[in-house]
């Protein structure tokens, strides 16, 4: 007799710490030029504009080779895809850290986002693989606390591996993208040896653990319509557009926070290893609300409001640190803002795969992904350019507010039009 709780136990622990770490990796590599600006920029003579510019180019990357990532891992399974992503996109990292000019850092942070795409929604496709419905919410959030350990690591580690500024001839900068593109490629090679495809191919489950995981995927699946496998009828899904659509608002204000707060905290008049610890305070918040906000949300009904809720106090937050001229009171908004921003996305990325799997769902999952992640690209290029404009380093969080509070709004009107949409479905095939 298998027992659910301990079977699900045991996926989690075998899965989600090392899923964890690998995102942990990903997140430090892809916002690491938060820290690296704060000398970079001087260096090879930037614009904040300009280097912002250079930094969102990531996210065209990543917007252009999404899907098809998710697809080749469809295809290829976890182990090989997933250890290919890890290698490629730390040989790049390294590569940055001798960047000569403009044109050279445009093209790289370009090729990191080709790199790295695919992996987040990858790992929220294989957790489909895994997971009963009722867990995902959770396991999403457990896997997202790596991103909030990521900022609360790499905030200290960027400080303090700018000042090794001159050490062995290398600047600053340069040892930020060395000292975090090389755990990547070792990652990479023990992904390859480590993560199994899927749970047919789980040399740890038994024989029956195997047989009782595949037979509850299964009745969920059932109910689904005939298109959810289907790759590209998921691309055009109605469902999925309105999801991505809601998306775009999350990554705006979670890339505009963390890219930005090094420096709004710099103007404080901070050294950069404290710009790094304070950094760490706001992460901390995150991690706690990464676990609680989905666990309550798994056991209600509705998701919707543990979406909309935490996104609009974000909101708020965000606007009173840039009303109120006081640096702890803004830190403090900051703090809370960030939690606000992140706690709803584990949530959010429950709801498609209620209504996508195998193919669909990579290529679903995988679309929602990359054109939300278009919000990143806006991120950094218009909160410099705010900033450029105003000479205000905190007059952004503005921005950064309205974005945040009208995706909440978005996702209150698409969840109750994809409800209604379902359930007249649902009706017209019960009378068939």
């Amino acid at each position: 007799m298998v027992s659910e709780r301990e079977l699900i136990s045991k996926i989690t622990w075998r899965l989600m710490p090392f899923l964890g770490i690998l995102y942990l990796i990903a997140y430090i590599d892809r916002q690491n030029v938060s820290f690296a600006k704060l000398q970079m920029v001087g260096d090879l003579g930037m614009s904040e504009y300009a280097y912002g510019l250079g930094a969102s180019l990531f996210f065209i990357g990543y917007f252009l080779f999404e899907v098809p990532s998710n697809l080749f891992l469809n295809r290829l399974g976890a182990r090989i895809w997933f250890a290919r992503i890890l290698v490629s996109w730390g040989i790049v990292t390294i590569a940055l850290a001798y960047t000569q000019n403009a044109t050279m850092f445009y093209i790289l942070r370009f090729l990191l986002g080709v790199c790295e795409a695919g992996f987040f929604p990858g790992v929220l496709y294989l957790l489909t693989l895994w997971f009963p419905a009722d867990y995902r919410g959770r396991m999403v959030g457990l896997f997202m606390i790596f991103s909030a350990l990521a900022n609360a690591v790499g905030a200290p580690l960027g400080g303090m591996l700018l000042d090794l500024d001159g050490l062995y001839g290398y600047a600053g900068w340069e040892w930020v993208f060395l000292a975090t593109g090389v755990p990547a490629v070792l990652a990479g090679i023990v992904t390859f040896f480590y993560l199994p495809d899927n749970p047919d191919k789980a040399s740890f489950l038994s024989t029956d653990e195997r047989s009782w995981l595949h037979n509850r995927l299964e009745s969920e699946n059932a109910g689904m319509d005939k298109n959810a496998e289907n790759g590209f009828k998921a691309l055009v899904d109605p469902r999925v557009m309105l999801m991505a659509l809601c998306y775009v608002a999350f990554p705006l204000a979670a890339y505009g926070l963390s890219y930005w707060l090094p420096t709004i905290v710099h103007g404080f008049g901070v050294t950069n290893t404290v710009n790094g610890f304070l950094n760490i305070i706001p992460w901390i918040l995150v991690a706690i609300a990464l676990y609680a906000v989905p666990a309550m949300a798994d056991k209600a009904a509705s998701k919707t409001p543990y979406i909309v809720i935490p996104a609009f106090i974000g909101a708020a937050c965000l606007l009173l640190s840039a009303l109120i001229p006081n640096n702890t009171l803004q830190f403090a908004f900051l703090c809370i803002a960030a939690a606000g921003i992140f706690a709803p996305q584990p949530v959010f990325w429950s709801l498609p795969s209620r209504f996508l799997k195998g193919a669909g769902a990579a290529a679903g999952l995988a679309a929602i992904n990359s054109v939300g992640n278009l919000g990143g690209f806006v991120a950094q290029n218009v909160v410099p350019w705010i900033k450029d404009t105003t000479g205000s380093t905190i007059a952004p969080m503005i921005f950064l507010a309205v974005c945040l509070a009208a995706g909440a709004l978005l996702v209150f009107v698409v969840t109750q039009l994809i409800a209604r949409r379902d359930h007249a479905h649902t009706d017209g095939a019960l009378r068939t």
